[in-house]
């Protein structure tokens, strides 16, 4: 049965396995033991922590064993999303998938998978068309957002958070220290100014420090309870708007992203009868 594979299922990620499910490809994701998706309401990496989880009425679930070809063909059968608990990368050499998409968002170069696929997709910086993928998808936000790059690379990470209204870098929540996670506000909920989110709590036992709304807005997106984070992590997502269904829907950006990688795959006449067989 022929196969996309997703490294990565976050946001980003997500949206792109929507794009891919609903085009009706069979997709398998990939993710860490402990995944930091910020945006869990759209993550499909939550799978890991919950068993199993729902987007946009398209459902995944964690499969531990990466290896474990027929557990993954039963939930493909059933219209599921398998999320393969492998840090290692086994998957890609277990499963033998057609297509590969390098979801993880690692922004620094990323070195050429050894197992060779037909074809090989990456996201954003760090990917080189020819060199260590085949195709690269731009992710940065302009006019070349979703764009498919077969000679090239994608622009630079600019390391300046997206626009929201008028709020760029005063809209991610960042960890003021390494700690614990301890979450005060919940995704979905409008919050006014000054409202505490999170707080963290720092292992040597000090005080732990507040990470408060900068203005009125709701949460689109918070790390979950008791993870430990380092200072400066990326821990939620405040968004002017306050429009609480914002929170459960994945974003222009992420399903652009999985338009460009659809449009990569179709442009291979090779792989549709494959693919869609």
């Amino acid at each position: 049965m022929s196969l996309v594979l997703i490294r990565g299922a976050g946001d980003l990620a997500s949206g792109v396995a929507l794009r891919l499910r609903r085009s009706g490809l069979r997709v398998v994701m990939c993710e860490l033991p402990e995944p930091l998706a910020v945006r869990r309401l759209v993550s499909f990496s939550e799978a890991v922590y919950q068993r199993e989880c729902t987007v946009e009425e398209v459902t995944a679930r964690r499969v531990d064993d990466p290896t474990d070809a027929l557990r993954i063909l039963q939930l493909l059968a059933k219209g599921i999303i398998p999320v393969l608990v492998d840090p290692q990368g086994t998957a890609v050499k277990a499963l033998h998938p057609t297509v590969v998409v390098d979801a993880r968002m690692l922004k620094t170069r990323v070195p050429l998978d050894p197992t060779p696929v037909q074809l090989l997709i990456g996201l954003g910086p760090g990917f080189t068309a020819g060199e260590n993928c085949h195709a690269v998808i731009e992710t940065n936000r302009g006019h070349y957002l979703g764009r498919v790059l077969w000679q090239g690379s994608a622009q630079s990470d600019t390391g300046i958070p997206e626009g929201v209204g008028e709020h760029y870098a005063d809209r991610v929540l960042r960890a003021p220290l390494d700690g614990v996670l301890k979450t005060r506000a919940d995704i979905g909920q409008v919050l006014p100014a000054g409202q505490v989110i999170a707080e963290i709590y720092p292992a040597d036992g000090a005080d732990s420090q507040a990470i408060v709304a900068a203005f009125p807005g709701v949460v689109r997106g918070l790390l979950r309870d008791g993870l430990h984070v380092r200072a400066g992590a990326k821990v939620g997502d405040l968004d002017p708007r306050c429009e609480p269904a914002y929170a459960r829907m994945v974003s222009d950006k992420s399903l652009a992203i999985g338009g460009g990688v659809l449009e990569a795959i179709l442009s291979r006449p090779g792989l549709r009868k494959q693919l869609w067989s």
